[in-house]
């Protein structure tokens, strides 16, 4: 959604019986954005080994987003 500046979406297949996320961009003052990452997720005990790709993934994101 352009307007609201949010990608949500849905991974079907792996390991999760459920797994819906989203990304918001929210204006943090002084020209910068602050990206805001939700992973609504199932089984519970996923919840580690996601929380680690998300803290691998975000460092990449900042210096892909930066570079922009």
């Amino acid at each position: 959604d352009d307007l609201r500046m949010r990608l949500v979406y849905t991974v079907v297949e792996g390991r999760a019986t459920h797994y819906n996320a989203a990304l918001d961009v929210r204006d943090a003052g002084n020209g910068k954005s602050r990206l805001i990452w939700t992973i609504d997720l199932l089984p519970d005990e996923l919840g580690p080994v996601i929380g680690g790709m998300m803290d691998h993934a975000l460092p990449l994101m900042k210096k892909t987003l930066e570079a922009a």
